[in-house]
């Protein structure tokens, strides 16, 4: 019986395009076959969904999506090996409560039960800001601004394109995420030396940030996914390879 992995994005367009130039690269299918779902709202749409029903199957839910239907038609439950969740942190959003982010957090993390979630600190456009003589370990931004147009007037025109990223863009990306995840949780933009949980992430981009000014230290979801998935001790391996 066919093992998936079933990856769910929140959009359908910019995760699909960064996630399959990201597979190319560090992701080789073999006993599981990998396939992509689109919610088409935010977390906290999902949020209210759960808090509505509990015992709701996230995998139900996006397999009665039309957009996700001819992808999902011939995979039940039992089927699916892995859940990935990937969503927007998007302070400004109307629904956004911190308490909403920490209940998702907590109950999306395990990727062989409900599923595990990774959210990109402000959005998914995160991954791209990075910019030459700018430390990454120093980019905040406001967690309201409109940061779509920010982003791509501040960062490398290599990076822009998500189509076009090449290993060695991705060799950057992924050093300079993981590093800033060290870097917010420990003090030390370094390499991380051991898994760091999605919550705790959350929690020192609040306490450092989000409650003192309302922003939040730029970071992507893939790069620490990439990180989780292989683990921190494989990770100079990764970020080296030509």
């Amino acid at each position: 019986m066919a093992n998936y992995i079933l990856f769910i994005f929140e959009g359908e367009r910019t995760e699909s395009l960064i996630f399959n130039n990201l597979k190319k690269f560090y992701l080789t299918e073999s006993e599981n076959t990998i396939v992509i779902g689109v919610y088409g709202s935010s977390i906290y749409s999902l949020y209210q969904k759960k808090d509505k029903d509990p015992d709701l199957d996230v995998f139900s839910l996006i397999k009665e999506k039309p957009e996700n239907e001819q992808k999902l038609r011939n995979i039940n439950r039992n089927n699916v090996s892995e859940i990935y969740l990937f969503f927007d942190y998007d302070g400004h959003d109307t629904q956004a409560t911190d308490t909403k982010i920490v209940e998702m957090l907590t109950l999306f993390d395990e990727e062989t039960e409900d599923g595990k979630l990774y959210l990109s600190y402000p959005m998914v456009e995160s991954l791209k800001h990075l910019k030459s003589g700018i430390p990454f370990k120093d980019v905040v931004v406001q967690s309201s601004t409109n940061y779509k147009k920010y982003v791509s007037e501040n960062c490398d025109a290599c990076f822009i394109d998500f189509t076009k990223l090449t290993q060695d863009n991705w060799n950057n990306i992924l050093s300079e995420h993981c590093k800033k995840l060290n870097h917010l949780v420990m003090g030390d933009f370094s390499l991380p030396q051991e898994y760091v949980a999605q919550t705790t992430i959350f929690n020192n981009q609040k306490e450092k940030h989000i409650d003192p000014s309302k922003k939040v230290a730029v970071l992507s979801s893939f790069p620490i996914f990439i990180m989780d998935y292989y683990g921190c001790s494989k990770l100079p391996e990764l970020i080296t390879k030509a």
